[in-house]
């Protein structure tokens, strides 16, 4: 058999994908994550090759055998007689002969040689423990920005979800508190052991994870938030489910001894020795960031609110730039987002034509987002930020360069010294959390070498609606901007002196449910001397 012949329509398409694959990384664009859906749906197409193949060779075996044992049957009960015709004894030495030759041959054939070589050609292109881990890094995330608990995770039940909402098992919510336990996280460790556990209790057992062993970890997990009471607790659990358990015995032992030894302590009223130090309860252990609670709270849409009498100086209007040619008779639609700093919001700015040859031309291209070291200046990628990225040149396609004009048309700022259309794209729980677009004094000149100087403004544009999740939040002033859909976003982040607005630290939210695509614009000062003059005042 050619097996080239039998190789399915699909097997072009995925060497095409994979030459467009060579960076994994696959968590952190949803964009690209959606060829992995197309890859696994062409497997399964495959899978059902290779099972009706094997069932078809099964039944035929099937049906020899069926024949033979209804043979078998008549022949045994009068062997003489049977053999005593002629025609019997021939097709007997025929089929001892032959015929168990044949079906000898048929049942060693492999059915499976073409279903493995796609296989094994597609999983050197598969997502790798990285991605999962990404992955799982991310729900995490999610759960703690928008203050979710693992049940409503592991149900599927998130806000903005549509009916394709999907379940974890208890093997998955096991995989989960592994990978947590891998990063020292016991505070997450805790939550989706206990959350794995809850589910074996109610009896599903559909995977590998097993209560002893996710006791294992919970008593463990919880030990090291200074727990010894509950961790004793899920010890004697563990071993009455299994009292040969090495380690737990062990520590049964040890923390019945360190329980005993702390109640000595608090009774006397002396000071703790040396020892375990206490934490003062479980809960979220702090991080790098100084303005997380903060930033947390404005991508849950629970932030500082801006008065009521600022409120009500924010306006929405027709915009034409000073009766600029392309826009005097057609006008655009500006709404005031905020105040100060000044952050404004052009509706319906491009169609979804555009929208759509913009992705379709970054798509191929998109690679993980970096970031530049404050320190070196070199640019690299970081975990704070989640999304793949491309940079598109007006010379590439006549919509970006009309996009581009757009910009400069309705901004009233040269766009020449800009930097490239940057496409973007966020994964799963995508974020970028907050960060300046403007290089400050402290920093070494990432855009040295582009001659152009600072990053005067920022241009973002919405090219998706987000279910949930994904806004824009400026973390210093409380600003919090929602995505929708052929919108974009506009902002100074210099004062007219030059100096930079640190008003305009800002942050994209993770992405809870849906695809958020934006393509950022960032204008520099070179250019702009006679379009926004120096004003020594910062002032808006």
């Amino acid at each position: 058999m050619d097996r080239m012949a039998v190789f399915p329509w699909w097997w072009l398409h995925l060497l095409l994908f994979t030459c467009c694959s060579a960076h994994n990384d696959f968590f952190t664009s949803i964009g690209q994550m959606t060829d992995l859906l197309f890859t696994e749906k062409d497997l399964v197409t495959c899978l059902k090759d290779y099972i009706r193949v094997e069932e078809d060779k099964l039944q035929k075996i099937k049906q020899w055998a069926d024949r033979l044992d209804v043979l078998s049957a008549a022949a045994t009960q009068d062997p003489e007689g049977f053999l005593g015709h002629p025609v019997n004894a021939f097709k007997l030495m025929k089929r001892l002969n032959t015929e168990w030759g044949e079906l000898e041959s048929l049942v060693l054939t492999d059915m499976s040689d073409v279903f493995i070589s796609n296989l094994t050609i597609q999983r050197q292109h598969f997502p790798n423990d990285d991605d999962q881990n990404g992955a799982a890094k991310a729900l995490m995330r999610l759960q703690d920005t928008y203050q979710l608990d693992t049940d409503t995770i592991s149900t599927g039940q998130l806000p903005g979800s549509s009916s394709l909402r999907s379940s974890l098992t208890a093997d998955d919510c096991y995989d989960l508190g592994k990978v947590a336990y891998s990063e020292a996280d016991y505070y997450h460790t805790e939550l989706w052991m206990s959350q794995a556990l809850k589910q074996l209790d109610r009896g599903d057992t559909s995977g590998a994870a097993d209560a002893v062993t996710v006791l294992d970890y919970l008593s463990y997990s919880v030990y090291q938030q200074g727990e010894l009471e509950t961790a004793l607790d899920f010890t004697r659990r563990l071993l009455e489910l299994d009292p040969t358990h090495q380690r737990a015995n062990g520590n049964l032992k040890y923390f019945e001894y360190q329980l005993a030894k702390q109640k000595k302590v608090e009774e006397s009223g002396e000071e703790e020795g040396e020892g375990r130090p206490r934490r003062e309860g479980r809960g979220r252990p702090a991080d790098y960031l100084p303005e997380r609670r903060k930033y947390e709270q404005l991508c849950r849409g629970d932030g500082l609110r801006m008065t009521s009498r600022r409120q009500s100086r924010l306006f929405c209007r027709y915009h034409d730039n000073s009766r600029h040619p392309r826009y005097v008779i057609g006008p655009v639609k500006q709404e005031d987002e905020w105040d100060r700093p000044r952050i404004v919001r052009y509706h319906d700015i491009v169609s979804d034509g555009e929208m759509e040859k913009v992705k379709e031309l970054a798509k191929p291209r998109l690679r993980r987002a970096t970031i530049s070291n404050p320190v070196t200046g070199v640019l690299e990628t970081a975990h704070y930020r989640i999304s793949k990225s491309a940079w598109l040149g007006a010379h590439e396609h006549p919509v970006v360069a009309k996009i581009n004009q757009r910009i400069e048309d309705i901004t009233g700022l040269d766009v020449s010294t800009a930097e490239d259309l940057q496409v973007a794209n966020y994964g799963v729980g995508g974020q970028y959390e907050p960060h300046f677009d403007f290089g400050r004094k402290d920093e070494p000149d990432a855009f040295e070498e582009l001659g152009t100087g600072n990053r005067i403004a920022t241009w973002l544009l919405y090219m998706s609606d987000v279910q949930a999740g994904g806004a824009t939040v400026f973390t210093d002033v409380g600003a919090a901007i929602w995505p929708k859909k052929g919108t974009a976003v506009f902002w100074y982040n210099l004062y007219p002196s030059g100096e930079g607005d640190y008003r305009t630290r800002h942050a994209a939210c993770p992405v809870l449910v849906g695809n958020k695509w934006v393509s950022n614009k960032w204008i520099h000062e070179r250019g702009q001397e006679f379009r926004r003059r120096c004003d020594l005042q910062e002032a808006d």
